[in-house]
């Protein structure tokens, strides 16, 4: 990975000398687009002085510290405030007998969420539920009375079993990713020379931000205040003002830096729930900021997921039929749709093709997007099955894939807007060296080590929502650019400060930037590979209108643009990111160990905007689809129904011993239609990763692996030198 230096950054270009991520319809990349520069803020990160949510100074601060049920379903008989009422600096204790009432009608994207409702009722629907809040002076005494509260239950059989075939299992919420069913999927199948029928499972997973969730909220007047992480202050304004029956008008929220989010931080936090029920109780600034076990306890998780796919395909490897069902876990408390199906419907061309969703209610957390939503376990899982195809057809699983190229979206029959996924495997293959692969497996041995590479193909949906941005042209010549944009860290105030000085033709030192606050109006959060889309269409069509406007030379002029019509106005059309990940592991099979050696990934994401920063992001997204490969797991006590390893001792995720050489590269591609032809790369790089290795390691041992994680007792042979 790249060293920061401190100096300027040379412009990255491809091996065929063009800018990394030029269009190749537009030409090189131009004025501040498509140069790699180092982040704006990120000298006050490396110094310490970037605050944080937790770290912002507040007069007169009081400290909530919350305290979590201990059982997976049941009611509360008591809370014995009085054994800690009068411990040292406690200032209140809050809980379903006197907490602020909650609206039930305020939700998320998926219809209202009873997740939402904290401390309304005895009801505890999973362990983990927030029972109470101790408010105290200081963060030490309120955590010592949280954790002297005494709290009795009313234990109740749980249901925390997960599986496809669950007897309370129902069709998912069809909102996106419903059901597909073109052609006679079981005559196809039939009809084919080689047939795969298998099931994939992947473990519940949690989204491991660096920084904790925190909020610090106060009172001014009549006007609500709020420093909080999040990923989208706008939507989270509204969705509190809807919980505590506030007009919006109310409410601002702040969010200067985040530490990560991962999806984890998309939603109205517990963290600022409560930190807001305990100010409206005593007028007094109250900051919440969760511990590690209460972040993975509280905060959203990637539910766990059982995926059956039958593929048939004739001798030449030409698909017939894809029959993709997929499940997961969600919580009654709120609707959820994990889309494990949706690549099924745009990846490649079959004759029939027939998907179907199926949720299956549980007492836990409810579940939300974690990066590569859907997207990450249904690419295991299509892809997985696709390997074992080309290994029983005898066929190459690069030559595959290319095979099955479709010409327009296989289920919706619209054309591409754009499709480069085939650059992204034949580049990725030259330069992975794939030509010189023998394809039978345990070929390949290194002493004791086996040697083995896969190759993984995959997309991601591209787009933009609905934004708002202003501008204003000051009189010394400089612009103030004002857009409700959060930057988790991927260096989004690089980005959009490149963004506005190429549309108003200035240099990146003639920008203001303010993001990150409610009050700038809407604007799409920073997840689904949409946030920087969706926030440069604002600017620029900001840009072009304020150019369009006379000018006084003594007074400022502002602009400001919502995108809401321009994007109805969009053609209807297939739009994605494309990858291709190559991957080579070694096995060692008598203790079971894994090592990713090499991890190479070419990816289409439209035009680059900075080509270091987008390298970042997908190489962070490639080291997250190895996590995911080899060691993230949230287990739950079968007895219990609790977590039981909701720490970082026992939630295993990559270090950096486990990160290999890496190499991650964009082919030339230009999003039409939308300003600057640009697309997401914050999920893209997550998604196809975790298949490619476990090709590899099927390539390595013979042996498939069709549960994730790959752990050792799942590799361990008994006669490891055969």
């Amino acid at each position: 990975m790249t060293a920061f230096t401190g100096r300027e950054f040379p412009d990255v270009t491809t091996t065929d000398g063009r800018l990394a991520g030029s269009a190749g319809v537009a030409g090189l990349a131009t004025g501040a687009i498509g140069i790699a520069r180092p982040r704006i803020e990120g000298r006050a990160k490396v110094t310490g002085s970037a605050r944080y949510a937790a770290d912002e100074p507040v007069r007169d601060l009081a400290f909530g510290s919350v305290v979590l049920s201990t059982v997976s379903r049941g009611r509360i008989l008591d809370i014995d405030v009085s054994a800690v009422r009068d411990m040292p600096g406690v200032l209140d204790v809050i809980d379903h007998r006197n907490a602020p009432r909650l609206n039930p009608a305020a939700g998320h994207f998926f219809g209202p969420d009873g997740g939402l409702r904290l401390l309304q009722d005895d009801a505890i629907p999973y362990a983990g539920r927030p029972v109470a809040l101790v408010v105290a002076e200081t963060l030490e005494q309120a955590q010592a009375a949280a954790e002297a509260l005494p709290v009795t239950y009313e234990e109740q059989p749980h249901d925390t079993d997960f599986s496809a075939d669950h007897p309370a299992a129902r069709p998912a919420l069809a909102l996106f990713d419903g059901p597909a069913n073109i052609g006679d999927v079981e005559a196809e199948l039939a009809a084919s020379a080689v047939v795969v029928d298998e099931r994939y499972r992947t473990p519940e997973e949690h989204c491991s931000a660096m920084e904790p969730h925190s909020a610090t909220a106060w009172w001014e007047g009549e006007h609500l205040q709020a420093i909080d992480s999040n990923q989208g202050p706008f939507y989270v304004a509204s969705v509190l003002a809807t919980l505590f029956s506030l007009s919006f008008e109310q409410v601002r929220i702040r969010t200067e830096h985040v530490g990560g989010g991962f999806g984890s931080k998309g939603l109205c936090g517990p963290q600022l729930i409560l930190a807001v029920m305990a100010t409206m109780r005593s007028r007094r600034p109250v900051r919440v900021t969760l511990t590690r076990d209460q972040v993975f306890l509280t905060t959203a998780l990637r539910p766990e997921t059982d995926q059956s796919i039958r593929i048939g395909a004739d001798a030449d490897g030409r698909l017939r039929a894809i029959h993709h069902e997929a499940a997961f876990e969600l919580s009654p408390l709120a609707e959820y749709i994990e889309g494990c199906t949706e690549l099924t419907k745009t990846l490649y061309a079959a004759s029939a093709i027939r998907t179907r969703l199926t949720a299956v209610p549980l007492d836990i957390l409810p579940p939300y997007s974690m990066r590569g939503p859907g997207a990450a376990p249904g690419s295991f899982a299509l892809e997985s099955a696709m390997d074992e195809l080309a290994e029983r057809l005898g066929i190459d699983p690069l030559e595959l894939r290319l095979r099955n190229e479709p010409t327009v979206g296989p289920i919706s029959g619209l054309p591409f807007s754009s499709r480069n996924l085939v650059a992204c495997l034949r580049e990725g293959a030259r330069r992975f060296g794939w030509a010189t692969r023998d394809h039978r497996p345990r070929m390949r041995r290194e002493g004791r080590l086996l040697v083995g590479t896969g190759l993984a193909a995959t997309s991601f949906s591209a787009g933009a929502f609905p934004s708002s941005a202003s501008i204003t042209a000051e009189p010394d010549g400089t612009f103030t650019v004002a857009i409700g944009a959060t930057d988790l860290g991927t260096g989004a105030r690089t980005a959009l400060t490149a963004i506005a000085a190429d549309a108003l033709a200035v240099g990146t030192e003639g920008i203001r930037l303010r993001i990150s606050d409610s009050d700038l109006g809407p604007a799409w959060s920073a997840g689904g590979s949409r946030g920087t889309t969706s926030w440069a269409w604002a600017i620029t069509e900001a840009a072009a209108r304020l150019r369009d406007q006379p000018r006084d030379p003594a007074r400022p002029v502002t602009v400001t643009v919502d995108t809401t019509q321009l994007l109805n106005d969009l053609p209807a059309r297939e739009r994605h990111s494309y990858s291709a990940v190559f991957a080579e592991v070694t096995v060692d099979p008598a203790t079971g160990e894994v090592r990713v050696r090499r991890l190479l990934g070419m990816f289409a994401v439209g035009r680059v905007v900075n080509p270091l920063m987008a390298r970042s992001q997908v190489i962070g997204g490639m080291i997250g689809g190895l996590s995911m490969a080899l060691h993230e797991e949230g287990i739950r006590d079968p007895v219990s129904g609790r977590h039981i390893n909701a720490d970082f001792a026992g939630y295993h995720i990559a270090a950096h011993a486990d990160v290999p050489d890496i190499e991650a590269d964009f082919v030339p591609d230009y999003e039409p239609g939308i300003p600057l032809g640009i697309k997401g790369a914050g999920e893209i790089g997550n998604v196809g990763t975790a298949a490619a290795i476990a090709n590899a390691v099927w390539h390595a041992t013979g042996f498939r692996r069709r549960t994730l994680p790959i752990r050792l007792d799942r590799v361990l042979e008994e006669y490891p030198l055969k």
